[in-house]
């Protein structure tokens, strides 16, 4: 199966981990899974950064986006991304200079400004008890750039193998003031409909209008990133999805040391009758279905929001029927 569509697909992954199985095994599934989607013809493999949370192992996407990237040939890998108040832009800029000079043409950065984690552990990775600013964060996205751009030998400090080797850099939202951000700087968006489906259409907006050609982009440049899982009918979709819904429930409640769920034990699950409501509310509001439902609601998204690319999160307790997920949406998305 190849795609045809004139979208681009790509892929968000957390390296989910999963009742009764290690997160070993989630990062042994996360390369699995990148070079099933490089031979489906997937565009890009991004990682994102989470921290204390038990159902993710992707607290270190720079690392892992060395092993994807080791391991495939043609995909574009990268972060989806890095949380940078957590992180000196010094150290963004070596890692992903690093990371660029080793795997040339194949490396992307997308950067965001939330913490990817809790506040008590955000504190901890910032050595700080003050949240940063949101008026610091695009100071901070023209510091990281320009380390990329310095010459060596011209400034006090260089982030070493950084000039020479910028890989295209991305902001990453779900809110307008993202979406502002990234126009003001000429950069490509890519935004969480996964996350804020309300706020999808309004920062697209913003985003387009607030648009200023840069040195790396010239025109507007949109990657909507959705919430997808196929199956072979609707039934077997929403029963693989169910445990999507309990980890959503979960971390609302504050509850960040679980593993996701099988389906069977989010079947066992004891839910109020408010919480049954708000799993009905969330598998209805993801893309989550057979492939009548999966194409349809996928070329709905792509017409309203006028994406240039789609970026897919699938999350399955069985690995093989995540992979399934993908194959399917590879050939749903070639006929939308």
């Amino acid at each position: 199966m190849t795609m045809t569509s004139n979208v681009p697909l790509s892929v968000l992954d957390l390296a989910p981990v999963m009742s009764g199985s290690p997160p070993t095994q989630a990062l042994r599934n996360m390369l699995d899974l990148a070079r099933r989607v490089e031979r489906l013809g997937y565009l890009r493999y991004w990682l994102a950064e989470h921290h204390n949370t038990a159902c993710i192992a992707s607290s270190s996407p720079a690392v892992l986006i060395g092993h994807v990237a080791d391991a495939t040939t043609t995909l574009r890998v990268g972060a989806g991304g890095v949380m940078l108040p957590n992180h000196p832009t010094l150290l963004v800029a070596e890692q992903f200079g690093t990371l660029e000079a080793l795997h040339p043409g194949r490396i992307d950065l997308g950067i965001g400004r939330g913490p990817g984690t809790d506040p008590a552990t955000a504190r901890l990775l910032r050595w700080s008890n003050d949240p940063p600013a949101a008026a610091e964060f695009p100071a901070q996205v023209s510091e990281l750039i320009a380390y990329f751009q310095r010459d060596v030998g011209s400034q006090p400090i260089i982030a070493v193998p950084a000039p020479g080797n910028q890989p295209p850099i991305w902001m990453l939202g779900s809110s307008s003031n993202s979406a502002r951000t990234a126009g003001a700087l000429g950069l490509p968006f890519a935004y969480a409909h996964h996350l804020n489906a309300d706020g999808t259409l309004p920062a697209l907006a913003a985003y387009r209008e607030n648009f200023r050609p840069s040195a790396q982009l010239a025109s507007p440049y949109v990657i909507v990133c959705a919430m997808v899982l196929a199956a072979d009918n609707d039934e077997r979709a929403r029963w693989l999805g169910t445990p999507l819904a309990l980890t959503m429930l979960r971390l609302r409640g504050g509850f960040r040391q679980d593993p996701y769920a099988s389906p069977q034990e989010a079947a066992d699950y004891p839910y109020t009758p408010e919480e049954r409501e708000l799993v009905r509310e969330y598998l209805d509001t993801r893309i989550i279905g057979g492939p009548d439902v999966v194409r349809r609601r996928i070329s709905d998204l792509l017409t309203q929001t006028g994406a240039d690319e789609l970026m897919v999160i699938t999350i399955v307790h069985d690995h093989n029927e995540r992979v399934h997920s993908y194959e399917l949406v590879t050939d749903l998305v070639a006929g939308c």
